[in-house]
């Protein structure tokens, strides 16, 4: 049985050829500022506002990404505190140069995100949130 994604889907993008590393893959710093902007989603829904990135654990990359390959990132709060939100993250690639491919997980990592005021210091979550 096929793996699936968790959580819901929270960003899509087309890797193109200036994002390639010297190798000619996708470099690991673009996909992983397309996971943070995404997987900051859900934390800023919990927050009611601003955050900021504070943390990323346990970054895996299972597999590259190709130019062409059409990129969906999903996100699951896996925690909140009193000020933070922790979010895992997995992107999982599909190739458009092969329309009926299944998505394949290619990378995965927990962000940290922090609630901040106007003041840009920390601030309490929504008590609904927490």
């Amino acid at each position: 049985m096929p793996e699936t994604p968790e959580g819901r889907l929270v960003g899509r993008v087309i890797a193109m050829p200036a994002d390639t590393n010297p190798e000619g893959d996708i470099f690991g710093g673009w996909l992983l500022a397309h996971m943070d902007v995404a997987g900051a989603t859900p934390a800023f829904e919990l927050a009611q506002g601003r955050c900021v990135t504070v943390a990323l654990d346990a970054m895996v990359f299972h597999q590259p990404v190709s130019v062409g390959d059409e990129v969906s990132i999903y996100a699951t709060v896996v925690k909140s505190g009193r000020t933070s939100v922790r979010v895992h993250v997995e992107a999982w690639k599909r190739s458009r140069n092969e329309p009926r491919a299944e998505a394949v997980r290619v990378t995965e990592g927990v962000f940290t995100y922090v609630a901040i005021g106007d003041d840009r210091k920390p601030r309490p979550l929504p008590t609904a949130a927490a």
